[in-house]
């Protein structure tokens, strides 16, 4: 939760405040900590895009204790016993009580054409309710809004990772910055792009090595390109990224594959200096190693 709070708050913006409060010895959840890293990310920037004129999002966590008389459980049957609450609150502009109905449906999205699919809430709420854990929402007109995750604590597991192990280092970025996203897939290039955009960056796309490059020539505010390492035409990836840094030397790079070819890795290992992130690949993971990228020296 801390090293996503830190990715957070390069991501979101300037305008975006992001506070934690953090409760120690929470104990253990069983969950996928990578999906529930998702959806945590996908709920700050639903919360983010709730404050167009800038704002604070709360990351909590707590333990829980509900009573065996259920006075304490809400209508999805939530039962009694301990649990760990993961909350994220915005001072936003909060959701009526029609909204409010429709919240968690497919689909459903109050974000204008073209910027919001409708299935964030949605996918966090199944994600959460396969899990074996519970979500309540709480949101009122011009009060913000706050999504609580609820999941059943449990004994602590035979082997511990080690603290620190998932820590984000930590960096920082004024601007908004321009990601090239160079896919020759159009349905995961429009994906990319969607993910990005939400992330708050700007994005530029293309086809092919010679779009890009043609691109990078007359945009000089592209910060990084995240390039695909077969690419049509006869140039790869590395082909591209080659020719990119003789326009911009201090171009960052991010490389996607389904599959390690040769031309960025020799001997079963990666190049030096070269970033790759596997496909596929969640939310999250584009976001972390994105933001890893972009914080590098060039």
């Amino acid at each position: 939760m801390a090293g996503l709070a830190e990715l957070l708050r390069r991501t979101l913006g300037e305008s975006i405040e992001v506070e934690t409060r953090l409760q120690q010895d929470l104990g253990w959840v069983e969950i996928d900590a990578n999906q529930l890293e998702s959806a945590l990310l996908n709920l700050a920037v639903n919360a983010r895009d709730a404050m167009p004129g800038g704002g604070r999002i709360t990351i909590a966590t707590a333990r829980l204790t509900l009573p065996p008389d259920g006075d304490a459980a809400p209508a999805d049957d939530l039962p009694p016993g301990e649990h760990v609450l993961l909350s994220v609150t915005d001072t936003g502009c909060g959701m009526d009580e029609a909204t409010l109905r429709q919240a968690f449906e497919p689909f459903f999205t109050t974000k204008p054409v073209g910027q919001g699919t409708g299935l964030g809430l949605s996918q966090v709420y199944g994600f959460v309710r396969q899990s074996g854990g519970h979500v309540r929402l709480d949101s009122a007109p011009g009060r913000g809004t706050t999504v609580r995750i609820l999941l059943p604590r449990l004994a602590a597991p035979a082997a511990a990772p080690a603290p620190g192990a998932n820590d984000t280092p930590r960096a920082s970025s004024g601007r908004q910055e321009t990601v090239l996203v160079l896919e020759d897939d159009a349905d995961v290039r429009a994906q990319s792009a969607s993910s990005l955009r939400e992330l708050g960056y700007q994005v530029l796309t293309a086809p092919d090595g010679p779009s890009a490059l043609a691109l990078l020539s007359r945009t000089p505010e592209v910060d990084l390109l995240f390039t695909d390492v077969v690419l049509p035409g006869g140039m790869t990836g590395a082909d591209v990224v080659t020719r990119a840094r003789v326009l911009r030397p201090g171009l960052r790079v991010l490389f996607t594959s389904g599959y390690a070819r040769d031309a960025i890795v020799h001997g079963g290992r990666l190049d030096a200096g070269v970033r790759l992130l596997t496909k596929p690949y969640g939310y999250a993971e584009l976001a972390r190693k994105l933001r890893e990228a972009l914080d590098a020296k060039a």
